[in-house]
């Protein structure tokens, strides 16, 4: 499982849930629903959601996140619990989930428990990255690799990154009817100088695996440089966000 730095993802990339504000309007939360905020992180959308006068909880499969989610908003009920694996005692109005579920490969298992998680009629909200989402760092960082023979040349495989095509198919197959769709391109502004290299430590560190922290650090530092002249614009990093939005209702 991947080690998350709450503070790091706080800090520098904040982003997560500002943008996904834009998001809440697509659940349009209603007093006394019930609403599980799938992949809630630090929970900053979760608390946005109980304005509305919904009932959220909040769930994350890392301790860290649901740890300083807990301590920021003691209000709200969190809790940890993995996509492919948690249970509710008692099925939700909606499930929304914001930037997650791009980190699943086990689609079916995650459906699957969404669906069961959902009321019959129940809505799901999901924003996550689509086809071709930060290909430009994923290359520079592969390509670096390849440079430094450390991998096998395979494209990776800890995103899940599916089409339109593919997704609205998948939820069909798992029970859902799929009621909007939106796949957009969206170029995101990195804070700070460091703004790439800040991302590629947060994001993209479980791409080095086995390799020794000295060594990632420098396989780092040149993917980020093979990234300068296409994505840094102006003074400013950007990360070629492509993004997969849907609302599907349980059947």
């Amino acid at each position: 499982m991947i080690k998350w730095n709450a503070d790091l993802y706080d800090n520098k990339h904040s982003f997560v849930a500002k943008y996904g504000e834009d998001l809440l309007s697509w659940l349009d939360a209603k007093e006394h629903e019930t609403i599980l905020d799938l992949g809630c992180g630090t929970g900053q959308l979760t608390h946005e959601i109980t304005k509305t006068g919904a009932i959220v909880t909040g769930m994350d499969a890392s301790a860290e996140m649901i740890e300083k989610a807990t301590a920021a908003y003691p209000e709200t009920k969190f809790f940890v619990g993995d996509a492919t694996s948690f249970e509710v005692a008692t099925p939700y109005d909606a499930v929304f989930s914001n930037a997650t579920l791009h980190w699943i490969n086990n689609q079916d298992a995650a459906l699957s428990n969404i669906n069961k998680a959902l009321k019959t009629g129940g809505r799901l909200v999901l924003e996550m990255g689509g086809k071709n989402n930060i290909k430009s760092i994923a290359d520079a960082v592969l390509n670096t690799l390849q440079e430094q023979q450390l991998t096998d040349g395979k494209p990776f495989q800890f995103w899940y990154f599916p089409s339109v095509a593919t997704y609205t198919t998948l939820l069909e197959q798992h029970g859902f009817t799929v009621e909007s769709v939106l796949y957009f391109n969206r170029p995101t502004p990195l804070s700070g100088e460091d703004g790439m290299k800040n991302w590629i430590d947060m994001f993209g560190s479980f791409l080095y695996k086995n390799i020794d922290t000295a060594k990632a650090a420098d396989i780092t530092k040149e993917a980020v440089e093979k990234l300068r002249p296409t994505n840094y614009i102006n003074g400013t990093w950007y990360a070629d966000y492509v993004r997969l939005r849907i609302k599907a209702i349980k059947n």
